[in-house]
């Protein structure tokens, strides 16, 4: 597979994450929802100060440590495409880690600038523990909400399938609302997952020589005749 291809896809992914991202950033109020497709696809506009489908963790620090980690598997994914397309591994291989890096970039991009270009956006409160919501639109700005490294991901695809409430019987969450599937995440998130899913469903495929290891098959170029057997 041409280096070339690779870059193209990236430069999709990334095109339709970005725009995307930028216009429900700019047209949507926080928690805004428009229905797509009945009420199981929905834009619904969060932002993410954390990891993929809304985790989180460690307030500013872990978000700044999530931030360089991103940049840091970035980098590694740059060298690490480039290694697998001049080794020639399988090409459903290198598509599906193509789209975890082509994911990646796209959700550092939001980590890294979207605090210094926007004027509005989540910002962590230390007293509350937890990050603070704004009213508003949210407009481009040279003044920014916050700095670099400490800008959050716009998040808007949502697909609540199910929706409905346990019984009160229930154990646990007897009476509380029931929503699948509830995460809200993006075009990079979606492509990551994409990516590795793919990747687990056909590891036999794109991992040969591991089955054959696993299987206690071993090849060899080693002649096998007569000869070689009574020998």
């Amino acid at each position: 597979m041409k280096k070339q291809h690779i870059v193209l896809i990236v430069l999709l992914i990334l095109l339709a994450d970005q725009a995307l991202k930028i216009y429900i950033k700019t047209t949507f109020h926080l928690h805004d929802s428009v229905k797509v497709l009945g009420s199981w696809f929905q834009l619904y506009f969060v932002e993410n100060p954390g990891m993929a489908y809304g985790w989180k963790f460690g307030g500013e620090w872990g978000k700044v440590a999530l931030t360089v980690f991103r940049i840091l598997a970035v980098i590694f994914g740059t060298w690490y495409i480039g290694k697998i397309i001049r080794d020639k591994r399988h090409k459903g291989f290198i598509i599906c880690a193509t789209l975890i890096y082509a994911g990646a970039i796209g959700n550092l991009i939001d980590s890294c600038f979207y605090g210094m270009i926007f004027d509005k956006g989540m910002i962590y409160d230390a007293a509350m523990g937890d990050y603070r919501t704004y009213n508003g639109l949210a407009t481009f700005s040279s003044e920014g909400y916050s700095s670099f490294l400490h800008g959050n991901v716009v998040d808007m695809l949502h697909f609540p399938l199910i929706q409905g409430h346990f019984p009160e019987w229930f154990p646990v969450w007897g009476g509380e609302d029931f929503e699948f599937f509830r995460p809200i995440f993006n075009i990079a998130d979606a492509s990551i997952s994409v990516g590795i899913i793919t990747i687990f469903l056909y590891q036999k495929r794109f991992f040969p020589e591991s089955v054959r290891q696993t299987n206690g098959t071993v090849e060899t170029k080693a002649k096998v005749d007569d000869q070689s057997q009574v020998s």
